[in-house]
């Protein structure tokens, strides 16, 4: 049995990245001395997160990055041997993206750029046009970036795609339409982990699920890092402060035991999703 030592990060990162490089200097040191093979930190690490989801400041947008920049050359070097996944805003022939890239000591691995905007996002960011699995050290890897997980066909390509581990990096806030006075009662809390496990059994995988904490702006985020088995168990989780999930599996070996019997996958009946093929979207 080889076993994969997975993490799901719930931090808060602002706009200092600077400051972002030391605090990640000293997160990944000690992932490292605890034997992590897979980190998995979240969206907007490096610049925050926009602060208005309805009508963000196009004045006070997180900085953008180039994804050959220093910055993420950095945390490549930081890295080491561990697979790191991690957000930030991607500028690219003057259009910045909310992006997501994974990198090894070794350099970049793979990358994502977010598909589904919610809200106002579209006026801080360009779209992403694709889901696409990369292999890795610690087997294939897709990931999605928050609202991404929202969308079952987002997962689904990824798994399509031979992804046996999802990492999901969000920096998903509490609702902004209908607060609650408790996190637990709150809508997109309740959705951020039914997603999460949604998607982890659906496609019969892994996925790490990393989030946010603190405040941006007008936005509370939820923090809920997780590692969620493929039938849908949670095996780690940390709550709304910040934490370190942390879950030790053999990877391979779990996601063919979920598929041992019922194989979603191969059991599609892509025949009768008669409007989605009369569309193409299958």
């Amino acid at each position: 049995m080889v076993t994969t030592r997975l993490a799901a990060l719930a931090g808060h990162f602002g706009r200092d990245i600077d400051r972002a490089l030391l605090k990640l200097q000293a997160l990944i040191e000690s992932a490292t001395n605890d034997g992590v093979d897979l980190l998995v930190l979240p969206d907007a690490c490096l610049g925050g997160y926009i602060s208005d989801l309805r009508r963000p400041d196009t004045e006070e947008l997180p900085p953008a990055l180039a994804a050959d920049g220093p910055e993420l050359k950095a945390v490549a070097k930081m890295a080491g041997r561990m697979t790191v996944c991690i957000g930030y805003t991607e500028l690219c022939d003057g259009v910045r993206y909310n992006a997501a890239t994974c990198v090894t000591g070794d350099g970049l691995l793979g990358s994502h750029r977010k598909v589904h905007q919610p809200a106002g996002e579209s006026l801080a960011y360009a779209a992403g046009d694709s889901f696409t699995a990369f292999d890795t050290p610690v087997g294939r890897i897709g990931m999605l970036i928050d609202y991404d997980k929202t969308f079952p066909e987002s997962a689904r390509t990824l798994a399509l795609d031979g992804a046996r581990i999802i990492a999901a990096l969000s920096a998903w806030p509490a609702s902004i339409t209908d607060r609650a006075a408790r996190m637990t009662q709150d809508r997109q809390s309740r959705l951020f982990d039914l997603y999460d496990s949604a998607r982890a059994a659906e496609n019969q995988v892994v996925l790490v699920s990393s989030n946010q904490t603190g405040i941006q702006g007008g936005l509370r985020f939820l923090g809920q890092a997780k590692v969620v088995g493929p039938g849908g168990d949670v095996l780690a989780r940390t709550g709304t402060k910040g934490g370190l999930a942390v879950a030790e599996l053999d990877v391979d070996y779990e996601v063919n035991r979920a598929r041992k019997v019922l194989r979603h996958l191969e059991e599609r009946r892509i025949d009768t999703y008669r409007r989605l093929l009369d569309r193409g979207e299958h």
